[in-house]
């Protein structure tokens, strides 16, 4: 279900179903390997050369985390029972387990604590280098707002990944699914400081990572509303040696990617912030970057809403109507004018995340001014469903269906849909 699309093609092709193709590139080639191998791809832009993900039999060059076998993880999950399944996606399928809080062996339902088991299709392209690429960054980062990798296993064909387990699943599901208990204004801000914080580590001049992939269904959320990026399936070493970015073919999200590196596949650290933008804009609205169930004109929400950021009054008719007015303006207003700033076409006009984040954080301090009768009227795009998935290939497109399966949370490939 995968959508191919070359340079300035404007369609949109939604698939709400989270199953999806391997990604592709612009030249039509498999984005995930070249001749049947993982493929290097760091282009000619001038990236830092990238370490190795493996050692041979799929030893991982990476201390902390633990080597399970297949048996293992079949025992965690009652051997990937139907029942268990939190999602799937272009990678595979994402189950829940159970291992010992202190050995992280296995261990029965409800003993010890939950994971998130990553299982990639068998003779999987993709799952072979989105694996190793979650390994390399995610297994030797450590962070707050990152989600943890515990373990992996490559057995039998088979690459497996567990994580930590996200009880609140991802923000695309608090914000878009049927039903979903609307997200208060302050834990919206809550959430947009945690991303930020995890994108602006990944930035970090020593670590120098493009995340590549930030979008609402790859930031998850745990018991108490705390972000955590998740999915480094696409994650990519920035730019090296002075150079201003790496060149490499374009996969990643439709709607959410940078329109510089879905032009020219020139990547750019500031092309996370576009995606930051874009992700902040849906939190204000409550709509998804792009759904074509909308109107036509209403159908991609960067290029609907830009006109009305930029209006005190127009802003208002287009925030989030399950908010019921219950924000204080001046802070909407700031954010609108952050997501404009992020949302600039020159990616060198583009804040840094550092300046993302801090000012994220100022606008938490503003406090809403208590007034009677004035909540927020909506004019937002007709049907107000929330859909999901987005899928991608040199750019996922999103559209609508069924909501997500189980928790919808996105345990790296976005679990559900990979959408992404």
């Amino acid at each position: 279900m995968g959508n191919c699309w070359g340079k300035g093609s404007a369609s949109v092709d939604n698939h709400h179903s989270p199953n999806s193709t391997k990604p592709c590139s612009l030249d039509g080639a498999s984005a995930g390997s070249e001749n049947g191998k993982p493929a290097a791809a760091n282009g000619g832009g001038g990236g830092a050369e990238e370490p190795p993900a493996t050692a041979k039999a799929g030893e991982v060059i990476t201390p902390n985390l633990k080597m399970y076998t297949l048996a293992e993880l079949k025992s965690a999950t009652r051997n990937f029972k139907p029942d268990t399944m939190l999602g799937e996606g272009g990678f595979g399928r994402v189950f829940k387990g159970w291992v010992d809080e202190r050995t992280l062996a296995p261990s029965k339902v409800g003993n010890g604590i939950p994971v998130a088991v990553k299982k990639s299709n068998p003779d999987s392209d993709q799952g072979l280098r989105e694996w190793q690429s979650e390994v390399k960054f995610l297994g030797k980062f450590s962070h707050p707002n990152l989600v943890r990798l515990l373990g992996y296993c490559w057995e039998d064909n088979q690459y497996l990944l567990v994580y930590e387990y996200m009880q609140r699943g991802s923000l695309e599901n608090h914000l878009f699914r049927r039903g979903a208990e609307p997200l208060p204004w302050d834990v919206r801000l809550k959430i947009a400081i945690g991303a930020a914080r995890g994108v602006d580590f990944l930035h970090t001049s020593e670590k120098n990572v493009i995340y590549r992939d930030f979008k609402s269904s790859n930031i998850l959320l745990d018991a108490d509303f705390n972000a955590k990026l998740s999915d480094f399936g696409l994650a990519k070493l920035g730019p090296a040696g002075g150079n201003s970015h790496v060149t490499t073919r374009v996969i990643g999200t439709y709607g959410y990617a940078a329109p510089e590196y879905i032009a020219t596949g020139h990547l750019y650290v500031k092309s996370d912030v576009y995606g930051f933008g874009v992700v902040l804009l849906e939190m204000l609205t409550g709509l998804q970057a792009l759904d074509n169930t909308r109107p036509s004109g209403q159908q991609n929400l960067v290029e609907w809403a830009r006109p009305s950021l930029r209006d005190k009054r127009k802003l208002r008719k287009i925030m989030d109507s399950r908010l019921e007015g219950r924000y204080p303006l001046k802070a909407a207003t700031q954010a609108a004018e952050l997501i404009l700033k992020c949302l600039e076409g020159d990616p060198k006009a583009r804040p840094s995340m550092d300046e993302v984040l801090k000012t994220v954080e100022q606008i938490d301090t503003i406090r809403e001014k208590r007034k009677e009768g004035k909540a927020s009227t909506s004019s937002r795009p007709s049907s107000h469903q929330h859909h999901h998935n987005h899928h991608r290939s040199p750019i996922h497109h999103n559209h609508s269906a069924d909501p997500p399966r189980g928790s919808g949370s996105r345990y790296s490939p976005s679990t559900v849909s990979r959408t992404h």
